[in-house]
């Protein structure tokens, strides 16, 4: 009792537990709109037709907001504060969900410009959510294994995904898809996220080095004191000073990240190359899409559905791998090791769908060809969890220095969601034209991917910031970005013990080292 008394009222525990909920309402809107797609209510309300690429636009759009968003309130987490950026966030998300529930309700005249207002609206809060948490989080968290607990929120994220999709397939089979309550009810669920996180916010604190960056030194010593203790707070406040006298004169703006040349021009494509590599393996579109793609296996519209929630549930454990390997196998090769599994996935579905489409003609029978196909989409989704879910998300943190580091997460939501705006709008397009042939296309550029990142993604895993910052800094020495030309390639593995006895601290550990210590 004690023990759970102890983390209800701890502080960096409240953080874990905001953090992850606020990745989950990600999450949650990424499963939300899967089903509501194929609503015939929902699609009559507002005046299309399934195969209008509009379905897709409706998507995407929120993927603008989500990149407009991130600027906007990363900015006012800088000048105002952590915690008003986030309330503002929550507020504008629960906002633009309650205005996509009222679309077309009692009316039909318009209700697509609300919804897509509504779409935006939302978009702007969860791009906020997006790019302030991790900086939050990352300032109120103790420093060890900071790959391990990204991962761990980024199961959550599952979590969301796989609550939204249950709670649109539970109404979709009661009601039917003609009802209009299967497509609000999934809407208005949402605001659990919100609202439960906003039911929480008062308990949190305010980020010490904000207000230290800020000279606000009494309201920094009260918040690490609550977060720390007393003397723990009083050392830490010492820390977090000296360090930001020392960084006092490093201002580092959106402009200077994007001049070749600047010091964060490097680290700043290789987050931007991270985030498009991410939505080039096509996952944002088989999240939004997944029914739709097991059709293509030869099944029938409710069992896809049925499959759909199995592929999400299996991913949701299947991440657990990714939090296990993260700090122990290093960031890199997972990315790999999830491009290569993705390509042969891909290539494997498109023989499947192809096969499916000529079943009769060979006199095939198509479960013959539908079960191995489910099979390699249920591994291709724990590939691309495992490999990169949370990977491109993490190597931002490890980087940029602190003065740049809010503005490199907040790119990385750019990027994200202009990457997958382009893929969930051409998505349905390329379901209309290609048939099964899709696959094939994302199996190139998961090709594309992997090679990329072969050549040009440095290991972040086992090393400092300064460490990290060494390999860009020899890369311009160098005049060249292939991690295997500098430092005779030692930035393509994890830096494990190099001396008897030698060991990594924190961060720098690899995990299952930790584990094996520790036992």
């Amino acid at each position: 009792m004690e023990k759970i008394k102890s983390f209800i009222y701890d502080k960096q525990s409240q953080v874990v537990v905001f953090s992850s909920t606020a990745i989950a309402l990600y999450g949650y809107d990424q499963g939300m709109m899967s089903l509501i797609n194929t609503n015939q209510d929902y699609l009559s309300t507002m005046g299309i037709k399934g195969e209008d690429p509009q379905v897709g636009v409706i998507v995407s759009v929120y993927y603008l907001g989500t990149a407009v968003g991130a600027v906007l309130f990363s900015l006012m987490a800088d000048k105002w504060g952590r915690k008003p950026a986030l309330f503002w966030c929550l507020a504008m998300a629960s906002l633009g969900n309650l205005i996509m529930f009222v679309a077309g309700l009692g009316y039909s005249q318009g209700a697509l410009i609300v919804m897509y207002l509504g779409r935006i609206i939302m978009g702007l809060g969860v791009g906020g959510v997006d790019s302030v948490v991790p900086v939050y989080s990352s300032e109120l968290s103790s420093d060890g294994a900071r790959g391990k607990a990204l991962a761990q929120e980024f199961q959550s994220n599952i979590f969301g995904l796989n609550m939204a999709f249950a709670i649109n397939l539970a109404v979709t089979v009661q009601l039917g898809k003609t009802n209009q309550w299967a497509w609000r009810i999934p809407i208005i669920m949402m605001q659990v996220y919100p609202l439960s996180l906003l039911a929480l916010f008062e308990q949190l604190p305010e980020s010490p080095r904000w207000f230290i960056s800020h000279q606000r030194q009494e309201e920094a010593e009260k918040s690490l004191k609550s977060i720390y203790g007393k003397e723990e707070g009083a050392k830490k406040l010492e820390e977090l000073t000296e360090q930001a006298k020392s960084e006092s004169d490093q201002h580092i703006g959106y402009t200077d990240m994007f001049t070749p040349g600047h010091p964060q021009f490097h680290p700043t494509m290789v987050t931007v190359m991270g985030q498009v590599n991410q939505a080039l393996t096509g996952y944002g579109a088989v999240s939004v899409y997944g029914p739709q793609i097991f059709e293509l296996l030869g099944y029938a519209v409710q069992t896809s559905e049925f499959l759909t929630q199995g592929n999400y549930i299996s991913y949701f454990f299947l991440m657990t791998f990714a939090w296990l390997l993260i700090d122990a196998v290093g960031r890199r090769a997972l990315l790999l090791w999830g491009s290569g599994a993705l390509t042969i996935c891909f290539v494997l579905l498109t023989v499947f769908g192809g096969l499916v489409q000529k079943s009769g003609e060979f006199g095939i029978p198509i479960q013959a060809v539908a079960i191995p196909g489910i099979v390699t989409l249920y591994a291709a989704t724990g590939a691309f969890g495992i490999g990169w879910l949370a990977t491109p998300w993490l190597v931002p943190t490890e980087i940029f220095p602190t003065s740049a580091r809010a503005q490199g997460t907040a790119v990385s939501v750019i990027i994200w969601g202009l990457a997958n705006f382009a893929v969930t709008l051409l998505t349905p397009i390329l379901f209309n034209n290609l048939d099964y042939w899709i696959f094939a296309v994302f199996a190139v550029t998961n090709t594309f991917a992997g090679v990329w990142t072969y050549f040009y993604m440095p290991e972040t895993g086992g090393r400092s910031f300064e460490e990290n910052q060494e390999f860009f800094d020899k890369a311009k020495e160098e005049g060249s970005w292939r991690v295997g030309r500098i430092d005779d390639g030692d930035h393509k593995r994890m830096p494990y013990p190099k001396k008897e006895g030698e060991g990594l601290e924190g961060e720098q550990q690899p995990l299952l080292q930790r584990v094996r210590e520790q036992t």
